[in-house]
């Protein structure tokens, strides 16, 4: 027999990306799921394989040092049936001199880009031809695959969903802010590999990182260290919450994973700026969504930041309702991290399923500034000594706060109340743009039994449990609406509970704030020395709250905080109500002209009327939508807008992509920033 001499090859992307949910991410190359058969042609010259005669072997090699023993090397032949535990390559169907081979990766592969190598063989001749490179990733449709997800309609939201909700506001007033996370779009892929292979375990022993690439918990974990940058470790984003953005970008202002990732590339992987929790969780969320790991954007309210690991939230009031900073401990009002889906064989048996990932740099985990994968399961059960980062997460959803108010002569006195920390934990629902309440999955309903033995076995006695009930309430109501560019009132109601009257003083105080807690200034207050409680009766006190005050000073977070302090004459007790008000953005009007189809041009007008008595100058519409925009667009307004007046642009672009997309907007002005809005679209596929 002559040599069998392979003349060309088909890696037959177009077929496999479609069979392994890859198509939009493929491009050029092959892109495959592990523990999936993927079939390549081979085109041979002169004559076509003989069996028996002819012997053909593949080699596939990932990382720079490949090495059988380390899982990132493999050579095996051509057979008749697949091999159960490693890879496998087997004869499909032959064609003349065409031949079909379906290979197959084991389910526990290393993800990453491999190089693909075959073996021909006739007699003791043999030759070596590059096939050439492919992308292996997890695969939540495998049941052996360590990130397999049951569910049809979650495995398409957590992995194949380039769009979604992130939720932000207050406790009491919750909003949803759109996100492009684009983790198909051109070149993210590259990135995310190009991740993995700037972090510094890679860097300190290739082979060692390359060979645990096969384990999402490890990855989850680079992947939470990567993405910010505090390790001098050319992460991702750099961190900023002064409210000072001038020299890069506000938190507020991006609408999408893709730009981010793509400026990090383009800086040589120098940090991109800047980012908050959210950024930098719906980041990782592009990147473990990317590689096939099913994950979700996850919102917490009044979230403790707990330095000391005492479970205890130490905040102190000055007698006028002032913050003062003696604590490094913080309550944001909201803190988002990420959840990844994957089991857990390296703990015992029922810590499979959503794990908390948190990427915003806030404490040190193994000497590094990333925190996860802590099961969530372990979170609610309080068992705290379980990898990784249990104690924190607990503490985020679960700790106590206590608000001392400091007297002038620097005494200071316990208040009667126990903020609850920890509330309407928020995720988007599968297949819908509406809100998940996953509280539950973090925690017991509050006071069960339950509760009490979580409590029990993380030594952690829950102070609002211990507390005696003064007979006085006290909290803060909102009357409608607060809209920027208006006034509105608030309202402290005070109950008096008991058969006796109650005289004490008011302090009602409102200072512009930051979601991580921090306050500015004061724009709104109010000190009444004398206000008398009927027994078993109910007093309401407004404070209005001017856009003369608070305009100049709102963050771009739109938070005011009112604190209202109540102390009773005869005893000295006091009691504290907190409330974190949202200021209300105009609404960003968008129309779609024209009927959506794949390749055709498609016009969206956006509009939002400016709601301030001032002019708004610099006013610019940021467009952008995974299959839809073709990366960012930018329209800016070249006349102020007026006061009342309406902004207006139109824009177009051809959507590469069909089925249901999501159009995200943010606009951007002088006096009025970080306005979202977004429209989703349902583009009709190309005729054929």
């Amino acid at each position: 027999f002559a040599d069998l001499v392979l003349e060309k090859w088909d890696l037959q992307c177009d077929r496999n990306s479609w069979e392994h949910r890859t198509v939009e991410m493929s491009g050029q190359q092959l892109v495959v799921r592990r523990g999936q058969p993927f079939t390549i042609t081979l085109c041979f010259s002169g004559r076509g394989y003989e069996e028996g005669v002819d012997k053909l072997a593949f080699n596939v090699e990932t990382g720079p040092c490949p090495i059988e023993t380390s899982g990132t090397r493999s050579h095996f032949a051509v057979t008749d049936f697949p091999e159960e535990s490693g890879w496998s390559a087997v004869v499909q169907q032959q064609d003349g001199n065409s031949l079909s081979v379906s290979l197959c990766s084991p389910t526990s592969a290393c993800i990453g880009r491999y190089s693909l190598t075959l073996e021909t063989s006739t007699g003791y001749q043999g030759t070596s031809y590059r096939i050439g490179h492919f992308v292996l990733l997890f695969n939540a449709w495998h049941p052996e695959d360590t990130v397999f997800l049951r569910d049809e309609d979650e495995r398409g939201e957590y992995v194949l969903s380039q769009q979604g909700l992130i939720y932000q506001g207050a406790c009491d007033y919750i909003t949803s802010t759109p996100w492009n996370f684009g983790q198909f779009e051109d070149d993210i892929l590259s990135i995310c590999l190009n991740l993995l292979d700037t972090n510094p375990k890679f860097l300190r022993d290739q082979n060692r990182d390359c060979s645990r690439r096969n384990d999402p918990v490890y990855i989850g974990r680079v992947v939470s260290a990567m993405v910010n940058c505090n390790d001098e470790d050319r992460g991702v984003l750099a961190g900023r919450w002064d409210n000072h953005y001038e020299d890069g970008m506000s938190p507020m202002a991006w609408i999408g994973s893709v730009d981010i990732l793509k400026r990090w590339k383009d800086f040589g992987c120098q940090p991109v700026k800047y980012g908050q929790c959210w950024v930098f969780a719906a980041v990782a969320c592009t990147v473990l969504r990317c590689l096939g790991i099913p994950s979700r954007v996850v919102t917490n309210y009044n979230s403790a930041h707990d330095t000391n690991g005492n479970l205890v939230i130490d905040r102190y009031l000055s007698e006028t309702g002032e913050q003062e900073q003696r604590s490094k401990d913080m309550i944001w009002n909201f803190h988002c991290w990420v959840e990844s889906w994957m089991a857990r064989p390296d703990l015992a048996a029922g810590y499979d399923g959503w794990q908390a990932l948190d990427p915003t740099p806030q404490e040190k985990s193994e000497g590094v500034f990333c925190c996860g994968p802590a099961p969530v399961k372990a979170i609610k059960e309080g068992d705290l000594q379980l990898k990784y980062d249990i104690p924190f997460v607990f503490a985020e959803v679960n700790a106590d706060v206590v608000y001392w108010v400091v007297q002038r002569d620097g005494s200071r006195k316990k208040s009667t109340h126990s903020s609850v920390v920890g509330k309407n934990i928020s995720t988007k629902t599968v297949g819908k743009d509406s809100r998940e309440d996953i509280t539950h999955t973090y925690k017991y309903p509050e006071g069960s039994e339950k509760e009490r033995d979580v409590f029990a076995k993380a030594e952690h006695e829950k102070s609002s449990l211990r507390q005696e009930d003064e007979g006085l309430h006290l909290k803060i109501k909102l009357s409608e609406g607060a809209n920027n560019g208006c006034d509105f009132d608030v309202f402290a109601v005070i109950n008096n509970n008991t058969d006796v009257e109650r005289v004490c003083r008011l302090m009602l105080c409102a200072r512009t704030a930051s979601y991580n807690g921090t306050v500015g200034p004061q724009c709104g207050m109010k000190d009444l020395l004398n206000v008398t409680l009927a027994p078993r009766a109910e007093n309401s006190v407004p404070l209005r709250i001017l856009y003369e005050k608070y305009g100049e000073s709102l963050t771009q977070d739109n938070l005011i905080k009112v604190v209202a302090l109540l102390t009773e004459y005869q005893t000295g007790n006091v009691v504290v109500a907190v409330r974190d008000v949202y200021i209300q953005n105009p609404e960003i009007k968008i129309r779609i002209l024209g009927e959506p189809m794949q390749n055709r041009k498609l016009v969206a007008e956006m509009s939002l009327v400016n709601p301030l008595a001032a002019p708004l100058n610099n006013c610019v519409f940021v467009v952008e939508g995974a299959g839809l925009t073709n990366g960012q667009q930018t329209k800016e307004l070249e006349e102020p807008v007026e006061p009342h007046a309406e902004a207006k642009v139109r824009l177009d672009f051809v959507p590469r992509q069909s089925g249901l997309r999501k159009l995200v907007v943010d606009f951007e002005s002088d006096k009025l920033t970080g306005v979202k809005g977004h429209r989703n679209v349902i583009i009709a596929p190309q005729p054929k």
